[in-house]
């Protein structure tokens, strides 16, 4: 019999901030391999020193963005002690989880496919895109010639705020449809294909496509005092091996949102959360 109603599973900040806000509302909260905030694990009902114990705990599981995280949350474990009266709540989970899932009448929810959070998640990236610009690089981002490379959610939503903070922004990208969407917001537009012979007009370069798009070539082009700031999901978009050979200063940074915005999209998260129960 369940001791608990919520098994918080790993993630970040956001998952961590979740736990108290889960509190406030009554439910009795388990915790397994959450994330400190300022220094400190947040107060839990109780902590669980396996997934197991964690999942076998509580009927309902809220897990990170991305839900599994390599060492922490094992989604073959993590099916292995699931039943069917469980609800898995996560973020960017594989489809292949998601339909084993329902092929065994368990409840998998994913954020990420609920297009408010979907946005609310692209704004914060974006946020902390820019922050993490000017932690690193010692110029503006006034007047700075910036390329974004991809105009979906995340790309649409930086270049957005970068041409408010006075940038000359340019997009890049492969689709025709997203291009001209970008240029009707005043942005200068540049096909993929001519990244490499463009490439060493900017001085600040972000990637939001989730493919090898800043390869070796491009990467020769560049200016000496270029920064790239990946934020593309997975293991993104630029050759690191080769920009570590070349000395071009490249941040991959994932989880933008749980390290700015943790609780802000904590609540998000925990309204969604409980939507469903």
């Amino acid at each position: 019999m369940a001791e608990y109603d919520i098994a918080v599973i790993g993630g970040d900040k956001r998952t961590a901030y979740m736990v108290p806000f889960f509190r406030d509302m009554g439910y009795r909260v388990i915790c397994y391999k959450i994330s400190q905030v300022k220094g400190k694990t947040l107060a839990a009902d109780g902590t669980a020193e396996s997934l197991q114990q964690a999942v076998e705990s509580a009927k309902v599981i809220v897990g990170g963005i991305p839900l599994e995280k390599k060492g922490i949350v094992n989604l073959r474990e993590l099916s292995r002690h699931l039943r069917k009266h469980h609800k898995v709540f996560g973020g960017v989970i594989p489809e292949a989880f998601r339909q084993e899932c329902d092929e065994r009448g368990i409840s998998c929810y994913d954020y990420m496919k609920d297009e408010s959070i979907a946005i609310f998640n692209a704004v914060a990236t974006a946020e902390g895109a820019i922050l993490e610009a000017l932690l690193h690089k010692d110029t503006n981002i006034h007047r700075s010639r910036s390329l974004v490379l991809g105009y979906g959610r995340c790309g649409a939503v930086l270049a957005q705020k970068l041409k408010a903070l006075s940038a000359s922004v340019t997009v890049c990208g492969n689709v025709p449809a997203e291009l001209a969407r970008a240029e009707t917001m005043g942005m200068e537009t540049l096909p993929l294909e001519r990244l490499e012979e463009a490439a060493g007009e900017y001085e600040y370069i972000y990637n939001t496509i989730p493919a090898s798009v800043i390869k070796e070539g491009v990467l020769e082009k560049l200016q000496e005092e270029v920064l790239i700031i990946d934020i593309a999901s997975g293991k993104g978009g630029v050759d690191y091996q080769a920009a570590e050979r070349l000395g071009v200063n490249t941040l991959h940074c994932l989880g933008l949102p749980g390290k700015y915005a943790g609780k802000v999209s904590a609540k998000r998260l925990t309204d969604y959360v409980l939507d469903k129960l």
